[in-house]
């Protein structure tokens, strides 16, 4: 009786070994994910005209990728674009002026820690921090007194935090906070006009993502 029921312990043992394993972020799966993400600046600046900018929030979609290099470790790779309207605010060109916009695509690889979880459990929170390089494209200045409007491309740093909730086998609801640190030097008419605009943003997104 007593090699009975040793035996039927150890198989569940093995049964629950086996099925937490399997519930593990392991070392080579892949997570593709679908996001709509709401961007939102934190914008300050310093000008040579004084005042400081404002920089409008947007919602578009975003597209990400994360590879797992070891159990619970991941890189994350997100492709996104957004346009910006940049005004000038109490400068001397007046109380609010329209300068230009630009597009920004911020590419942007973080290294993460997946929490371990307990067998069966859905909610898988991660935490994760990267680097982050802009290219600003289509800059557009805003016309009348603002002939030409350029910001320089800028490396920067991001922190992050978020949860993976299944929903099904290999599928999963996705939500994610991330802070970029991200400045640039921006130039108007030539460089007639200087500024170092401190950008920030918010990035909030939430989707849907697939085990592979």
């Amino acid at each position: 009786m007593s090699k009975k029921l040793l035996a039927g312990v150890s198989l569940a043992a093995l049964s629950l070994i086996g099925a937490e394993t399997a519930m593990a972020q392991q070392a080579g799966d892949l997570f593709v994910r679908a996001r709509a993400i709401y961007v939102a600046p934190d914008e300050s600046a310093t000008t040579s005209i004084g005042g400081t900018v404002s920089i409008d929030n947007k919602v578009v979609p975003e597209l990400d990728f994360t590879y797992f290099i070891a159990d619970n470790i991941g890189l994350e790779l997100i492709a996104a674009t957004t346009k910006h309207n940049v005004v000038g605010v109490g400068t001397a060109l007046g109380a609010s002026a329209d300068l230009g916009s630009a597009w920004l695509l911020p590419p942007t690889l973080s290294l993460q820690y997946h929490l371990p979880m307990s067998n069966g459990e859905a909610f898988k929170p991660y935490i994760g921090a990267g680097i982050n390089y802009t290219f600003f494209y289509s800059e557009k200045e805003a016309g009348g007194a603002i002939t030409d409007f350029n910001l320089k491309d800028s490396v920067g740093f991001s922190l992050q935090a978020g949860m993976d909730f299944e929903i099904a086998e290999n599928t999963f609801f996705n939500v994610d906070v991330k802070k970029l640190f991200l400045s640039t030097d921006a130039e108007i008419n030539g460089g007639t006009v200087t500024a170092d605009v401190k950008i920030d943003p918010w990035i909030i997104g939430a989707g849907i993502g697939r085990k592979f």
